[in-house]
């Protein structure tokens, strides 16, 4: 039965999720560890999302729905903050699974470590009918310090939908970003690291699920675009000086970064960084991240690689932007 004052909120924005949502809502449900209210924020769906969650809060009056119409998921993310009432919250995605233990194995670990402030876990990843999905990745890191090494050498830091956080301590930074749309996460943690301990349990605690449709796939550019920046505005702070990105609703373009961060460099820097990670992505070579890459060629970056990515733009069935960027290459 619900309480007032449960030990856990799960908290979960959805738009337009109705492929995975029930599974994902069940595998909540079942965790066991009871202690907990699910909040299930309906972001404007436009499918069968809102009946699904109101099916299933009809059933467990542990569910809170919360249907509005669409504001993005950074807003969504805040919203749920606000209306949590427990002191700990549990990330979930609509397209994910908790294994039965998540909850218990969590709440257990952050009363045994006060000093911990966001608690990951490593994940297990799936594609979308359940079935394994390779991952070339490292795990997670373990420790606080182990985290701080993975951010300078930018390797992978925290599975989102599987963190459980003190509220608390996140308020206290102000929340997510409006200006780090799709990688709102990664800000998040990079300005957490400077007030708390962070850690990962080295257990596969969450079912990650890899497939065609889901954001990091469909806005691949702007992700990266969004966690360079996220990157630098980090160092400025360890340098001591302010964050030009702290008090925007959205960035700027990327040639506009100089004069935020007010010095030259800086847009060159997160092309440089950028470019490599749109080579594989389809989504991305069809959008500005093809621009970015042909002003990455330009400016002297690497050309490894940059020929088969011509193949791949002509398999994509984008034979004019093959053309161009093998005449971009030509002409280096």
């Amino acid at each position: 039965m619900p309480t007032d004052n449960p030990r856990i909120s799960v908290a979960l924005s959805v738009y337009n999720g109705e492929r995975f949502l029930a599974q994902a809502i069940e595998s909540v449900l079942g965790q066991t560890c009871g202690d907990f209210e699910f909040l299930i924020l309906d972001d404007g769906s436009r499918d069968a999302t809102p009946a699904i969650i109101a099916d299933h809060a009809a059933r467990d009056p542990r569910i809170r729905p919360i249907v509005r119409e669409n504001r993005g998921l950074v807003a969504s993310l805040n919203q749920l903050l606000a209306e949590a009432r427990a002191p700990l919250v549990a990330r979930m995605d609509a397209d994910d699974l908790c294994l039965p233990e998540r909850l218990g194995r969590q709440l257990a670990y952050l009363d045994a470590h006060p000093e911990i402030g966001v608690l990951g876990t490593w994940t297990e990843d799936i594609d979308e009918l359940g079935g394994p999905h390779p991952v070339l990745a490292p795990d997670h890191p373990l420790g606080h310090e182990d985290f701080l090494r993975a951010v300078e050498l930018s390797l992978p830091l925290l599975c989102h939908p599987a963190v459980m956080y003190r509220r608390d301590v996140v308020l206290s930074v102000g929340g997510y970003h409006g200006a780090f749309r799709h990688c709102e996460d990664l800000d998040l943690w990079l300005r957490l690291a400077a007030v708390t301990r962070i850690a990962n349990l080295p257990e596969r605690l969450l079912r990650y699920r890899h497939y065609e449709e889901q954001v990091s796939s469909r806005h691949a550019t702007v992700q990266q675009v969004g966690a360079a920046v996220a990157r630098i505005a980090h160092a400025e702070r360890l340098a001591g000086r302010p964050d030009p990105t702290a008090d925007l609703d959205a960035l700027p373009s990327i040639d506009q970064l100089d004069a935020l961060f007010g010095r030259e460099g800086v847009a060159r820097a997160v092309r440089a960084r950028v470019a490599p990670g749109l080579l594989y992505s389809r989504s991305a070579l069809r959008d500005e991240g093809f621009d970015i890459l042909r002003r990455y060629i330009r400016e002297g970056g690497s050309r490894e690689g940059l020929w088969r990515t011509v193949g791949r733009l002509v398999r994509f069935g984008e034979p004019l932007r093959a053309a161009r960027l093998a005449a971009t290459l030509a002409l280096g």
